[in-house]
């Protein structure tokens, strides 16, 4: 059966921008305004302090991992952060390796943090299907990970950029499924915690091409369609035909870009019956027809 949350992480199509090891000592803040760079720490020792634009601040232990898929503006300190308004500048100790606070002494926190891209066109779409925060607490396997990502990035060994893809969608796919429940936030991973509405989600990531609609996934997910369909779009943030149409939308769109296959083909693959039926959909939800999008991305002519 299909891997709904494996499908989205291999199609945003990670890699790794930044990685480095971070020690503190004594009171210190740092600010970042990202404009939706995914960014994700991992605590090895001690405790800090991180606050999201929009969430309370929270505290971080060891063993705790933390992704935001598009960072805005956030903030780490120390437990006990200095005086309001001061900001702590990071000193490089040695490549990859950074101080915050005081220099001297033995640290009182030590971090992994980096940040990564998503080479996908979609990747807001993809992201906005993904809790606005990953929270993951005490699972030192995803340290473990992140450990392994920072030492990659900072080394220049044969398929290294290779290898940092893959580490990365294990990275995600680790902290995505570690979290769930109600206090997710609406996307895909609070919808795949409800084993109803998970039966549904994978049915149209395994068959997109199947005549899909609301009875018939309520169907899946062994509920009555009113109550599916309420369940449904409390969960994922969104309407059952809505997701659908997105899925196929970027399964198209990745279909384009990769083969280049003829606009019937492609239809026909994502579940359109007929090539016009199809271009009307694209052009609606893209704002090209598809073979103007294929050639925009440098795909040889499709008809």
């Amino acid at each position: 059966m299909a891997d709904p949350l494996a499908d989205v992480v291999t199609l945003l199509r990670p890699s790794a921008a930044f990685s480095k090891s971070v020690s503190g000592s004594g009171p210190w803040r740092v600010r970042r305004a990202e404009h939706g760079r995914p960014f994700y720490c991992a605590v090895l020792d001690g405790s800090c302090g991180l606050a999201v634009r929009g969430r309370d601040r929270v505290i971080l232990e060891p063993g705790d991992f933390v992704l935001v898929p598009a960072a805005d503006a956030f903030e780490m300190s120390s437990p006990t952060p200095p005086t309001e308004g001061s900001e702590t500048m990071p000193v490089e100790m040695r490549p990859g390796e950074f101080r915050i606070g005081h220099e001297d002494g033995p640290a009182d926190v030590r971090l992994l943090v980096g940040y990564c891209t998503f080479g996908s066109p979609d990747a807001g779409l993809l992201v906005s299907l993904l809790p606005s925060l990953v929270e993951v607490r005490g699972q030192t396997r995803l340290a473990s990970l992140v450990h392994l990502v920072g030492e990659e990035a900072r080394q220049r060994r044969p398929a290294r950029d290779l290898i940092l893809t893959r580490l990365l969608e294990v990275m995600l796919i680790e902290a995505l499924r570690s979290m769930n429940g109600p206090a997710t936030s609406p996307g895909l991973v609070r919808g795949l915690g409800d084993e109803r509405l998970a039966a549904a989600l994978r049915r149209m990531h395994e068959r997109p091409t199947a005549s899909w609609t609301v009875a018939r996934m309520a169907q899946e997910a062994g509920l009555s369609r009113s109550v599916f369909f309420e369940r449904f779009r409390r969960a994922v943030g969104v309407a059952p035909m809505e997701y659908l149409l997105d899925w196929r939308m970027v399964l198209a769109k990745d279909l384009l870009r990769r083969e280049g296959g003829g606009v019937a083909e492609v239809a026909a693959r994502v579940g359109y019956g007929s090539a016009s039926t199809f271009s009307v959909a694209f052009s609606r939800h893209v704002g090209l027809p598809p073979a103007a999008y294929a050639r925009e991305r440098g795909v040889r002519e499709v008809a």
